[in-house]
């Protein structure tokens, strides 16, 4: 008999909408948790906007939501209900008298003006564990405003630091505000909670600020800030761009390789392939400082020989070698890659 999966038996409630929330309780899904989604009525534009985005004509033939909602929605049961109806919060209510976990995703106070807050639900279930995700957190100074991924990590020092060495900022097609400091951050929070719950009897409310968990886990820039007293240049640092041994280098067909030889064994490895055993004294860890004139001269070298070859050339040449270098691969590619194989 296969074995139970761990969260087997743990009922959730979501009322989130778009990706954090619903990708935080898909996982729970994922870990064996029952999982109820609550949309309210569609007519009153109170679904789920994911139904919507990059929904493709073949979808409206089949009358269906969209692959993202598909996606983040997969297993769950699918629920409406009117929560500004006094029918649809008596409902929930019940819900939640039986549940374990109760996710929401509104912004600071709905809960409260639906009648639905904390305290509600807190008496009618003392072990529920309610977790509230919003961009700014239920108390801060910028509860009430509203947010999208790109101005949590801009808010977090994070975008500032995803930028060349002239200032030029990418926009990443990863939500690292919404992945990491909404759907990570309350998953954790939630699991812990779970645990305190079980062990307690009594659930606790989780407050999930996706600006706050972003700057949290800005580690390493913050780590420099503290002890240099100046935020790390973008392109500069050991970890931007600074450093020959870390960076992305583009090839003869604009392809790019990601090379990551942070360690001094790695780099001297990397010299090696290139026939440059020379380069392999110069690193930062033997005093060639990031940022610094002549890291930044070897950068450059390093960069005129990738630029030489296609990444065919070099993903041979680094094949049979441990040295932290990969091509930079596009998402099609990662779908036929042996590394994502099951």
């Amino acid at each position: 008999m296969s074995e139970a999966l761990p969260l087997a038996g743990i009922r959730v409630i979501d009322l989130t909408r778009l990706l954090p929330g619903p990708l935080a309780t898909q996982h729970l899904a994922e870990l064996g948790a029952q999982v109820v989604k609550i949309e309210g009525p569609a007519d009153q534009g109170q679904d789920d906007g994911t139904r919507h985005m990059g929904r493709t004509p073949d979808d409206f033939t089949a009358d269906r939501p969209s692959l993202t909602f598909r996606m983040l929605n997969a297993g769950k049961q699918l629920l409406r209900l009117d929560l500004r109806d006094a029918a649809g919060r008596d409902t929930l209510l019940a819900m939640a008298a039986d549940a374990d976990v109760l996710i929401e995703g509104f912004r600071p106070g709905v809960m409260d003006r639906l009648g639905l807050g904390w305290e509600v639900l807190h008496a009618a279930n003392p072990k529920l564990v309610m977790c509230a995700i919003s961009g700014y957190g239920q108390r801060s100074v910028w509860s009430q405003r509203a947010g999208h991924d790109i101005n949590y990590i801009a808010m977090a020092g994070v975008l500032e630091q995803i930028a060349t060495a002239d200032g030029d900022m990418a926009v990443p097609n990863f939500q690292i505000g919404d992945l990491l400091g909404g759907t990570q951050a309350a998953l954790s929070g939630v699991l812990a909670a779970l645990v305190g719950a079980q062990r307690t009897g009594v659930g606790r409310f989780v407050d999930v600020s996706m600006a706050h968990e972003v700057l949290r886990h800005n580690v390493l820039a913050r780590a420099t800030l503290a002890a240099a007293r100046k935020v790390p240049a973008a392109g500069r640092d050991l970890l931007s761009g600074g450093a020959p041994c870390y960076g992305v280098y583009r090839t003869s067909d604009q392809r790019h390789l990601a090379v990551g030889a942070l360690e001094l064994k790695f780099w001297q490895q990397l010299c090696d392939v290139l026939e440059r055993p020379d380069w392999g004294r110069r690193h930062w860890s033997l005093g060639e400082a990031p940022g610094s004139a002549p890291a930044l001269a070897l950068r450059d070298e390093l960069g005129a020989v990738f630029a030489a070859r296609p990444l065919s050339h070099w993903v041979r040449a680094f094949e049979a070698v441990d040295c932290c270098v990969t091509p930079v691969l596009r998402l099609d590619e990662t779908q036929t890659h042996p590394l994502f194989r099951r």
